[in-house]
């Protein structure tokens, strides 16, 4: 857990006695990530690769879980962990490294840890995971399941009161949490990934009219709109939901607030990336932590975007999420340094109000945790 830069909590102004413990909660599969850093190339069929570098973490879901907790929010987790030593290392690295609530998770008696081995190079990545579906509990104590690779999580129909959630639709299975989430009062947070029906309805994903913000990239929102212009592809989501943010990739990313009929547009950050895990959730992350905190819409984009940027120039997915020592050094850098374009000065002077006046010096690395050294 990042404790460089204390006590910054996004919410506090906003926070009352009546509010939910919870700001965020969320659910789905916990993975072991094992990460292979320093590959000249890919792998080639029928040789040996020596990786000059190797970290351990939880990955999945809580790759989300993390980059929430780092900006500040109270963050609970439901999964299904392993009682193997994997489950019980991302357990611990959840719990207690960053603050997640596991209350609503479970252990599972002689169910393996997925895994997921990363293989980062050239800026992308290759995976290969292993996993089997986490088996019903017994009895009526404890929360119900978290499945383990299916892509439809079965968790308690009555989640914790919350200010958000965080859910991953797909077409035709419609989460019953997610309803019960926002009737509560959650805000819904979502986003989609491929279609591999190739129908690309946006009928399909029922859970979306539960929705406060839809978040998918430029090509699953084009092909969900039938549209050939991601910001027109926004336009119409927004017709959908109260806010669809479609993210451009290295062009940054554009909103639209279907309430107000207001559109903003903010551009990404140059920087050099190493890892693209976890970018998106990070982004995500981001997106709602401003959200909640109720900073106008271009705001958010930028803060977004800023904490997928310097998520990329680390290795890992939730071993880079980065926290607030890290936003406040690229801040602190960014006022010093007589390269920065004054855009950007402009662009991010939102930060001054949150950060404090100093912060450690720029780039800031994290210690990789690995299994072995597990205290």
């Amino acid at each position: 857990m990042s404790t460089e830069t204390p006590g910054i909590d996004p919410l506090l102004a906003l926070r009352a006695p009546r509010d939910p413990a919870c700001d965020v909660f969320l659910t789905g599969t916990v993975f072991l990530d094992i990460i292979f850093t320093g590959l000249d190339s890919a792998p080639v069929r029928g040789t040996e690769s020596w990786a000059r570098g190797m970290g351990s973490s939880p990955g999945g879901v809580a790759n989300m879980a993390t980059a929430l907790a780092r900006l500040g929010l109270h963050t609970s987790l439901a999964a299904a962990f392993g009682d193997d030593h994997y489950g019980e290392y991302c357990w611990d690295a959840l719990e207690q490294g960053e603050g997640i609530d596991l209350s609503m998770s479970r252990t599972v008696p002689g169910w393996h840890s997925p895994v997921t081995v990363s293989m980062a190079y050239e800026g992308e990545r290759t995976m290969v995971s292993h996993g089997h579906e986490a088996p019903p509990p017994t009895g009526t104590a404890g929360p119900a399941p978290v499945t383990a690779p299916a892509p439809d999580p079965v968790f308690p129909h009555c989640p914790p009161r919350a200010r958000a959630a965080v859910a991953s639709l797909a077409p035709g299975r419609p989460e019953p949490w997610v309803a019960a989430a926002a009737r509560g009062g959650a805000l819904i947070f979502a986003d989609v990934g491929w279609d591999e029906t190739g129908r690309w309805d946006l009928d399909a994903l029922p859970d979306l009219a539960h929705c406060e913000a839809f978040l998918p990239n430029a090509e699953e929102a084009m092909r969900y709109t039938r549209t050939d212009c991601p910001r027109a592809a926004a336009h119409a989501l927004a017709e959908r939901v109260p806010l669809a943010v479609v993210t451009l990739g290295a062009e940054g990313a554009y909103a639209v607030d279907g309430r107000t009929g207001a559109a903003a547009e903010v551009p990404a950050i140059e920087v050099e990336a190493l890892d693209p895990t976890g970018a998106g959730d990070v982004f995500v992350a981001g997106f709602v932590t401003g959200t909640l905190a109720d900073w106008p819409l271009a705001d958010r984009l930028a803060f977004a975007g800023l904490t997928a940027a310097l998520s990329v120039q680390e290795f890992g997915g939730s071993l880079s999420a980065p926290g607030w020592a890290e936003i406040a050094a690229w801040w602190q850098l960014v006022r010093t340094c007589d390269r920065q374009a004054p855009a950007a000065l402009e662009r991010y002077a939102f930060l001054d109000d949150l950060l404090p006046a100093t912060a450690r010096a720029w780039p800031l690395r994290r210690a990789v945790p690995t299994i072995g050294f597990r205290q």
